[in-house]
C-alpha cells in the first residue's frame, strides 16, 4: 500500500520523506490555512522538496470555474493531481481534465456509488472518507471496503486512497482490505512506528550493552 501524508507542513513532509517510506502529499484548504499561505504556493514548496504526487484543491463552484482553475494548478507542477469534492459539476470536470491528461483525486466520497461515478468519469482517485463516516456512528472501514469491491470488478485504472484516517487501526484496517494508498496525519505516522514492547527492548538492549561495554 502506498503512503501519502496529509498535511501542508513542509517540516513534516520533509521528516517523513526521511524515513523513506513516503509516496504522495495530500492538501486541502484547511490544512492550508493553517499554515498561512496559499495553495500554489505551498504545492509549488512541496514540489521543491519531493518528487511524488501532490493533490491540490480546486473550490469552484461549477465545472467551467473547477476546469480552469484544475489546468492552474496542474501547470505548476508535474506531480500536481487536481483535488475535487463528489458532486455533479465536479464529474463534468473530471471527464474534461482527465481527457487533458490532468489526473484528479475525487474527494469526499462516502458511497461506493460515488466511487464508481467518479471512476467512470476519469478520476485517477478517489478519496473515501472512513473517519467521518466513524464520526457520524457509521462503519466507515466498510465502506471502504464497498469501494474496493466494486472498482475491483472492472478495469478502471483508479486508485482508492483511504482518507479521513483517525488512527494506526485504520491504516491497519485499508492495508488488509488491499487498498491501494492511505492518506495518513503526522501523528498517526509517528504512532505507527510506536509500541510499548518495542521501547522497552530497547531501553534494555541499550543497558545490556552498556554493562557489556564495562565487562
Amino acid at each position: 500500500m502506498k503512503i501519502f501524508i496529509d498535511t501542508a507542513n513542509l517540516d513534516m513532509i520533509r521528516e517523513i520523506d526521511g524515513w523513506g517510506v513516503l509516496d504522495g502529499v495530500t492538501t486541502n484548504p484547511s490544512l492550508i490555512a493553517k499554515e498561512n499561505t496559499d495553495v500554489r504556493t505551498r504545492v509549488k514548496e512541496i514540489a521543491g522538496i519531493v518528487d511524488v504526487p501532490i493533490s491540490a484543491e480546486a473550490m469552484a463552484p461549477d465545472a467551467p470555474g473547477m476546469i480552469r482553475e484544475g489546468r492552474e494548478l496542474a501547470s505548476i507542477h508535474e506531480n500536481i493531481n487536481v483535488k475535487l469534492p463528489m458532486c455533479v459539476e465536479a464529474l463534468k470536470a473530471v471527464k474534461v481534465l482527465s481527457g487533458e491528461g490532468i489526473d484528479v483525486n475525487m474527494t469526499l466520497i462516502f458511497t461506493p456509488q460515488q466511487a464508481l461515478l467518479a471512476a467512470k468519469a476519469g478520476a485517477r482517485y478517489v478519496s473515501p472518507f472512513i473517519g467521518r463516516l466513524d464520526d457520524i456512528g457509521a462503519d466507515g472501514t466498510e465502506a471502504l471496503g464497498q469501494v474496493l469491491a466494486v472498482l475491483s470488478n472492472y478495469g478502471f485504472e483508479t486508485e482508492v486512497i483511504a482518507a479521513s484516517i483517525r488512527g494506526p487501526m485504520h491504516v491497519f484496517e485499508a492495508a488488509a482490505m488491499g487498498c491501494d494508498i492511505a492518506t495518513i496525519p503526522y501523528n498517526v505516522l509517528q504512532q505507527m512506528v510506536s509500541h510499548p514492547k518495542t521501547d522497552e527492548g530497547i531501553q534494555n538492549f541499550i543497558k545490556d550493552y552498556e554493562k557489556s561495554k564495562k565487562t
